[in-house]
């Protein structure tokens, strides 16, 4: 139920990039022993976001977008290796998102009770990898599951990446799927009149999701190192979200215009590109920057433009501060409230289907030592500490805190 806002947020401020130090000593196959499972690390994030805005799809493309959620996740990978010195990787997550939001109730209007006024999306995940160190190739493979009142998806993905000789060039594939099934809400006023569409409230809809990532990764010097990407997607199934109003142009006040609950295409495809560079200034300086071109058949086309300096303030210690600045066009069946013709076939007034511009600007502090520990607990290996603020030009604003610890 969450706002697609909050997505993208989270995703902007993660934690990248965390190098793992490998035992590459050889083994003798012939004296070779039964190892156990060992632990790499434990990583825990927890954060907490906010937002608020004039807009809300709820409503019919006005009303608050108040929203708050807690999120925690909490991760454990774990390692051996076989008779050929070969490596197994295990990965273990779950993640819990608490929020409330002040637009879903919105859904009854006569009650403070509605279904997703407050809810919880719990979202656990195992993933595998093989690493054959001798021939410079990795495999993966993973399963994924999230649920919350209305909603519940089970994910898979299986991946190949194949580093060179000389450990400066990686090409990445990984394909997913999500398998998604949604009880239909709708708002109160539409629950007990003739649907303008196939789905009823109460019923139970499919939807299905399918990507496919290519990653190519090139050190130029040891200054200079880039990457180029794509992620296609391509959906199918109930991508509307049904509790979400329109209300039509018959009329100019939401008591006598005609009002629908939205309606989108069942199918929709996604094309996004990007290239990243991070260039190393001297021992204490890093630039990070990252620029994306975004196309879908929706008619939304969407440019993202992203800089992260990072300054060492110690051996230990850095800090830095990301921008990103986004940019897209509206899709083809956006307008805002009462402005959609009743002999439209597909109609929204969600804000995140409009045509927008928006600015994110943060605050990284990240502290690193293997020896002493941080805070002198020797099992805590890292912690960074992340705040972002997030605005649009249509009047949504947002907050981020985030906390991410990492034991050893």
């Amino acid at each position: 139920m969450k706002r697609k806002i909050f997505a993208a947020s989270i995703l902007a401020f993660l934690f990248e990039n965390n190098m793992k130090a490998q035992d590459n000593t050889s083994t003798d196959s012939s004296a070779y022993k039964k190892q156990k499972l060992k632990i790499e690390e434990v990583n825990f994030i927890s954060s907490y976001y906010s937002q608020d805005g004039n807009n809300s799809a709820v409503t019919g493309g006005q009303g608050t977008e108040k929203l708050t959620d807690l999120a925690t996740t909490f991760e454990i990978k774990v390692s051996k290796r076989d008779k050929n010195n070969h490596k197994h990787n295990f990965g273990f997550e779950i993640g819990i998102d608490s929020y409330t939001s002040a637009s879903s109730d919105k859904i009854d209007p006569n009650t403070v009770s509605s279904a997703s006024y407050k809810d919880v999306r719990v979202y656990p995940s195992i993933n595998y990898s093989f690493e054959n160190e001798e021939k410079n190739f990795i495999l993966n493979g993973g399963l994924s599951f999230s649920a919350e009142f209305d909603y519940t998806s089970i994910g898979g993905n299986f991946g190949f990446t194949k580093i060179s000789k000389d450990k400066n060039r990686e090409f990445s594939a990984k394909a997913m799927a999500f398998f998604d099934t949604w009880k239909v809400i709708l708002p109160i006023e539409l629950r007990n009149t003739p649907s303008d569409n196939d789905a009823n409230h109460g019923d139970t809809k499919p939807r299905t999701s399918y990507n496919l990532g290519l990653t190519l990764s090139q050190v130029i010097n040891k200054d200079f190192q880039m990457a180029f990407m794509t992620d296609l997607g391509y959906q199918q199934g109930l991508l509307a979200t049904k509790f979400n109003r329109v209300y039509f142009n018959d009329a100019l006040d939401i008591v006598n215009a005609t009002v629908k609950s939205e309606k989108l295409p069942d199918t929709r495809f996604k094309v996004p590109v990007g290239v990243r560079a991070n260039y190393f200034l001297g021992d204490n300086i890093v630039l990070r920057s990252f620029y994306r071109y975004y196309w879908d058949n929706w008619g939304i086309n969407s440019h993202t433009f992203s800089f992260e300096p990072s300054y060492k303030l110690s051996a230990f210690s850095s800090i830095s501060i990301p921008y990103r600045f986004y940019t897209q066009s509206a899709a083809d069946y956006f307008q805002p409230i009462f402005l959609h013709g009743l002999e439209e076939e597909y109609y929204t007034s969600d804000y995140d289907l409009s045509k927008f511009s928006s600015h994110m600007i943060g605050l990284g502090y990240k502290i690193t030592d293997a020896d002493k520990g941080i805070f002198h607990i020797k099992r805590i290996n890292s912690l960074e500490l992340r705040y972002g603020f997030y605005s649009r030009d249509n009047g949504l604003d947002s907050h981020i805190v985030t906390l991410a610890l990492r034991f050893k």
